[in-house]
């Protein structure tokens, strides 16, 4: 009965189908037999497979027939004949022997799905085995050669693929690397768990035919897309399998794998243009920069565009396989293996490129600095790697070298391959060019000071920008380097309520006299949110906001640094007031309207930057220091002892009591006593008032361009930078967009009425005169809102409007540049929508007139004013109305002054060093101005609660 239902079951009977043999394990086996039987039939008869293209379609489709009965036995239930034949017979060496002998690329193709469907299997152990592994790697050796057959891109992916599955079996089973892996005879002696003796037993130079796999990956890691994928992520496999080899961590030591890094990032990086120019595509221009005088750098064969599609695709390329190099690092657990990188990435690309590149930067031939400049910025907003980055700024900020603290625990000494390939590293460096620059003569620090120096608007912009992602991101190594800092007293330099809440005050006031009909109640809550993000996330303030946010008592986390010399926790410190890098930032800003708004959004964002960190003190540099405070004389009606017996002592309750009035006394308000950068934004709110007096239509032109914001961002939302940093190798905030439309504009405008709820919640609701005294379009008397609202537009006086007769002169109701409604919300047309064309036509006319900043005048002008506002201070007492009242004689008796000798002309003549600059170009940085101010006035107010720095006894 057996052998009947043997015999019916090999005979193929007429009611049986394809499915019912693959079904059937034994007619499947016997099927593959014959495809194998057929193959090798072919391949012994055909002399020159290469030239045969008949032998080689008929063997390729045999191959192909081979691979599909394999797929598909995988997929059906055990037994699986095919697979276990293919390991018996070990059928895959022949094949392996057709493929590279063809030189065929279809043939090629399939000999490597077949070896990918063995390895897919799981079974029989093929990866295990170092017949296969043999057989495979010669076959990916001979295809991917120099002498090789050219690959299509998807075959490409195929064999890349095949290597990369081949690691992620490495990774999950490390036994397996036996097989692939071999470094001599002594290979295996790491077993017996002798790792030191093992250290010492190595010797001599790798070889590719000992792991020819690391080197088949190695071709790849430059590539993009799928392959380089796969190839990259391979090699992190292998470098992690390092740490449970002894045997292979050596070999990778003194491999090429750090010299080929090196080289191949260096490459990279000589492949980007030396000169640069920061641009922007005409049709995408960002909003903020189409409402001002920007103009397109000229770009040339030789200084490159940083919008152009070529130069975006290099420094992608560059910056994907520096992240490489971070991923290396991050994957790598082997003390010698990441020693070995760093090393090679010091001396071949920090030293040998970068530097030498900064140091032979200039901004007089076309762009050199902005190019080295952007890219150094890159670099370093790229990475996060403590190792790299303690190597890049360690070594350009030329920080002092750490003292060697004896040799470490886990080992104790460096291995012999470790000392071989640091002899060779510094071999090849002798040979090269002269080394002798160090920066010990020429550092990062002496080339940002000369590049604020610059004439070259572009290379002061990249400056600021490289500084500040310094201080944003590495502000620790900032400190004794690029600033000027002291060491402070935390308890004495902390600042009272009462002066918190006057500078506080100052500085939004000074953006209220800007101006505007918008939410900026909610405009300010946003960026109060936004700077508490920010100061919450800063690197250094993670130690003073973790407590404080943590209920689990989790240990902080420390900084992983493993290389010596780089720097520790920053300590508490303050700013020096004579610091030069400051000051260079400050005399840019004195010229804000006229500046270019690339350049003032830099200068911004690199004081807030330099101010955002938990561990610096802000008094003295930004805010006043408490030690130059000086109150009036404490009238007798406010002492503490009126409501005390005199006879009997203060009790503990009173004296707590009288320390905190004492603690929201204001401190008189002196100019002298005001740090440079508040003396510096007072000076540019003159000259907004100068503007608003000189330029028609002034206030109506800036709400326009506010409103203008607010649509873009509205239609078209604007990214958070205006360059994106992928793209373009610059990153700017948008300032302007962000702070004055980031809230629609309310039905009814409170115009900052109720502003003053907004501050920190510290002392007293009510709030007497501003340090600062506007005029009456600033503060009403008597009126406790920082601007009253404003009042509607008028047409310009070249085309008075009067709606009843089109053709006759008057002042008529508010206008719009876009179309009129009447009280009852009825469309007008005809002769009345003409005017408003004409209307904007003026405006368009005033927004191109080139405006001067008021010039200087020859005599202070801000002793005699402060002397004015003191006494008028001392006069007014503590009414606000009083104050507000005096405020506006002795402001508009100062305007009438400066405008009789300014003139009354804005597009006056004047001498020919002034800058000048479009209205249009002004009232954008107007704009960015106040929001600078809003987020001043934020930062200090979240300072104040997120790090404990005010005093209220």
């Amino acid at each position: 009965m057996d052998f009947w239902s043997r015999l019916i079951a090999n005979t193929r009977l007429s009611g049986s189908s394809s499915k019912d043999a693959a079904r059937d394990p034994i007619r499947r086996r016997q099927r593959f037999e014959k495809e194998y039987g057929q193959l090798l039939h072919l391949w012994r008869n055909c002399p020159n497979l290469a030239q045969d293209e008949d032998a080689a379609e008929n063997i390729e489709l045999r191959l192909q027939g081979l691979t599909n009965i394999l797929a598909d036995e995988s997929r059906r239930p055990l037994p699986h004949p095919c697979i276990s034949f293919c390991s018996t017979k070990q059928i895959y060496i022949p094949i392996a022997k057709i493929a590279i002998s063809s030189y065929n690329e279809w043939i090629v193709k399939e000999a490597v799905l077949f070896f990918a469907s063995l390895i897919e299997s799981e079974e029989e152990a093929f990866v295990e085995k170092a017949t296969f592994s043999t057989s495979l790697t010669n076959l990916l050796v001979r295809i991917t050669g120099a002498n090789s057959i050219r690959l299509v891109p998807d075959t490409e992916v195929k064999v890349v693929e095949l290597a990369f599955n081949i690691t992620t079996k490495i990774r999950l089973e490390p036994g397996i690397l036996s097989a692939w892996f071999s470094s001599g005879p002594d290979h295996h002696a790491a077993a017996d768990g002798r790792a030191r003796d093992e250290h010492e037993r190595f010797a001599g130079k790798t070889q590719k035919q000992d792991f020819p796999l690391f080197y088949i990956l190695m071709d790849y890691i430059h590539h993009e897309g799928k392959v380089g994928d796969f190839a990259r992520t391979g090699l992190l496999y292998i470098i992690e399998a390092a740490s449970s080899s002894v045997a292979l961590e050596q070999w990778i030591v003194e491999s090429d794998l750090s010299t080929l890094m090196a080289t191949g990032l260096g490459a990279l990086y000589s492949q980007l243009s030396r000169k640069l120019v920061i641009d922007h595509p005409p049709e995408n221009l960002p909003p903020i920069l189409a409402l001002s005088d920007y103009e397109h750098p000229t770009s040339t064969f030789e200084i490159v565009s940083s919008c152009s599609p070529d130069f975006q695709l290099h420094l992608e390329t560059f910056l994907s396989h520096l992240l490489f190099w971070q991923d290396v690092l991050n994957h790598c657990r082997s003390v010698e293996v990441r020693s070995t990188l760093l090393e090679h990435f010091q001396v071949i690309f920090l030293q040998q490129l970068l530097y030498p590149s900064l140091l032979e930067s200039s901004d007089v031939d076309g762009g050199s600095s902005v190019a080295v400049l952007t890219y150094l910025r890159r670099i370093l907003e790229a990475l996060d790697h403590p190792d790299m980055i303690n190597l890049i700024l360690h070594y350009l900020l030329a920080l002092p070298d750490a003292q060697s603290s004896g040799p470490s625990e886990t080992q104790p000494s460096v291995s012999a391959a470790r000392k071989r390939k640091s002899m060779d590293l510094a071999t090849m460096m002798a040979s090269k060019a002269n080394t002798s620059y160090t920066p010990l003569l020429f550092n990062l620090v002496d080339l940002i000071h000369s590049c604020l120096q610059s004439r070259n608007q572009q290379t002061v912009c990249v400056t600021l920008q490289l500084l500040a992602a310094i201080l944003k991101r590495h502000h620790r190594y900032a400190i004794a380097t690029l600033l000027h800092t002291e060491t402070i007293d935390t308890n004495s330099s902390r600042r009272t309520v009462g002066a918190h809440q006057q500078e506080v005050e100052f500085l939004t006031t000074l953006a209220g006299s800007v101006g505007g009909q918008d939410n900026f109640d909610e405009v300010y809550d946003n960026i109060l949110k936004d700077s508490m993000a920010r100061a919450e996330g800063h690197p250094c303030s993670l130690k003073l906001v973790a407590p404080r946010l943590s209920t689990n008592n989790h240990k902080l986390p420390e900084i992983p640094d493993s290389l010596p010399g780089a720097p520790q926790d920053v300590p508490p410190h303050t700013l020096s007031g004579e610091d030069p890098l400051f000051n260079s930032i400050l005399d840019l800003l004195e010229s804000f309207f006229v500046n270019p708004v690339e350049m003032n959004l830099s200068a911004t964002e690199t004081i807030i930057d330099l101010a955002v960190c938990g561990y610096i003190s802000v008094e003295g540099w930004l805010l006043r220091h408490p030690k130059t405070y000086e109150y009036e004389e404490e009238p007798a009606t406010e002492s503490v002892h009126t409501t005390l017996d005199p006879s009997l002592p203060l009790s503990e309750e009173a004296e707590k009591r009288e320390t905190i009035t004492r603690c929201h006394r204001r401190p008189k308000w002196q100019t002298e006593t005001l740090p440079r950068v508040l003396t510096v934004l007072e000076s540019l709110a003159d000259q907004v008032d100068y503007f608003r007096s000189s330029v028609p239509r002034f206030e109506d032109l800036l709400q326009q361009r506010r409103e203008a914001f607010q649509i873009a961002d509205t239609v078209v939302p604007n990214p958070p930078s205006i360059l994106p940093s992928s793209n373009t190798g610059t990153s700017i905030p948008d300032y302007a967009s962000q702070g004055s439309s980031r809230a629609e504009s309310p039905t009814r405008p409170s115009a900052l009425e109720g502003f003053a709820q907004m501050l920190l919640e510290l002392g007293t609701p009510t709030r007497s005169g501003s340090p600062r005294g506007r005029r009456d379009t600033i503060r009403s008397p008597g009126t406790a809102s920082m601007t009253p609202t404003p009042k509607p537009p008028i047409p310009p006086k070249e085309f008075p409007l009067n709606l009843d007769d089109p053709g006759k002169s008057g002042q008529g109701r508010p206008f719009s540049s876009v179309g009129y409604r009447d009280g009852f919300g009825v469309a007008r047309d005809g002769p009345v929508l003409s005017q408003f064309t004409a209307f904007a036509a003026v405006d368009q006319g005033i927004l191109a007139q080139q405006v001067n900043l008021p010039v200087p005048r020859t005599e202070p002008v801000s002793l005699n004013f402060g002397s004015k506002l003191t006494s008028l201070t001392d006069s007014a007492g503590d009414d606000p109305s009083d104050q507000g009242g005096g405020r506006k004689d002795l402001m508009e008796a100062d305007n009438n002054e400066e405008e009789s000798e300014l003139g009354e002309n804005a597009m006056a003549a004047t001498p020919p060093e002034t800058r000048s600059a479009s209205v249009s170009h002004i009232l954008t940085n107007v704009l960015i101005y106040q929001h600078f101010l809003l987020e001043l006035a934020s930062l200090v107010q979240v300072r104040a609660g997120l790090f404990d720095e005010v005093r209220f006894a």
